[in-house]
């Protein structure tokens, strides 16, 4: 064999290798949402996604139709053999208009009525191991807004109650306040926490991977993209547009796997992404960042998910 005539295969080898290692990415892809309906939606069996995060309100067992809706979702993930991060969240009612209730009923739970809560999940439904220990702590709609130490505190009270579970520590959104709230935090901590939470709509929706990369300096670990996603549309921000939703859709992967590997300078790397959410809403809704339409019809951003998901996904 001539000289040429072994070159050429070696070169077609490493071509095919190239493409191989491009097209998959270090990170894990999710879908998060709040209906039930989600998992009997021929376009979402079609996306083959195991990975599904869920808001649970931290007193959901104490209002019995929010109980019976828990239980009707977690019931159904089971059943669909699904890898599900339930994340607690604030009191339902207690933010209103963009203000958070100052009633006794709506102030952060006491670490012993945060315990309770969380041996209760377990209790009620093992086969979640993977937990959130606070949605969205540094935002003014949560109790802890004020108060990362007593988000610390849960952590901690979460992390001696389950060895076994992987925890998001700290779940954040990507404001101004993000970095000196997760100071705090990190401080009571005491060193323990291994998997950071980020929701960075600002970056993706934007096309810029400011909010990002600040976390990743100062979260060591695991980074998971809790909330992500395109934003069809948002009063006062941004106007409803599917075809800017679809670009963001695509974006918000391209950041990912930017960053799904430790770079310089950065202490974090991601290794998830929740796309938030699946199911649209009507258009009088305030905020809509809903892969399908109410009636569960795909849109542009769906395909476009779907098309990044199978190259980047594993």
């Amino acid at each position: 064999m001539t000289m040429h005539k072994r070159i050429v295969p070696l070169l077609a080898l490493a071509l095919c290798a190239t493409f191989a290692t491009s097209a998959q990415a270090n990170f894990k892809v999710g879908i998060s949402d709040q209906h039930g309906t989600m998992f009997d939606s021929p376009n979402f069996q079609s996306l083959n996604i195991k990975r599904i995060r869920y808001l649970v309100p931290y007193d959901w067992y104490k209002h019995s139709g929010q109980d019976a809706e828990v239980k009707g979702f977690l019931d159904r993930a089971e059943q669909d053999d699904a890898d599900v991060l339930v994340h607690f969240t604030a009191r339902r009612g207690c933010y209103n208009n963009g203000k958070y209730s100052k009633r006794k009923v709506c102030r952060a739970p006491s670490v012993a009525k945060y315990k309770y809560a969380f041996k209760r999940l377990r209790r009620e439904y093992p086969f979640v191991k993977t937990i959130g220990v606070w949605n969205e702590g540094n935002h003014s709609s949560q109790p802890v807004y004020r108060n990362p130490k007593r988000a610390a505190q849960y952590f901690l009270a979460a992390r001696r109650q389950c060895r076994s579970c992987k925890l998001v520590a700290a779940d954040l959104l990507d404001t101004r306040n993000m970095t000196s709230w997760l100071a705090t935090f990190k401080r009571f901590a005491k060193g323990k926490a291994r998997i950071w939470g980020l929701h960075n709509y600002g970056d993706v929706n934007r096309r810029r991977s400011t909010g990002t990369q600040q976390l990743l300096r100062v979260a060591p670990g695991e980074v998971w993209l809790t909330e992500t996603g395109g934003i069809l549309q948002m009063r006062g921000q941004w106007r409803r547009s599917a075809t800017r939703q679809a670009r963001a859709t695509k974006y918000m992967f391209q950041l990912a796997s930017r960053f799904d590997s430790r770079k310089r300078g950065m202490k974090g790397r991601i290794t998830r992404l929740y796309n938030y959410q699946y199911t649209g809403a009507p258009r009088s809704a305030r905020f809509d960042a809903g892969l399908v339409n109410p009636s569960g019809s795909a849109r542009k951003a769906y395909r476009q998910f779907k098309k990044s998901a199978a190259r980047y996904a594993r």
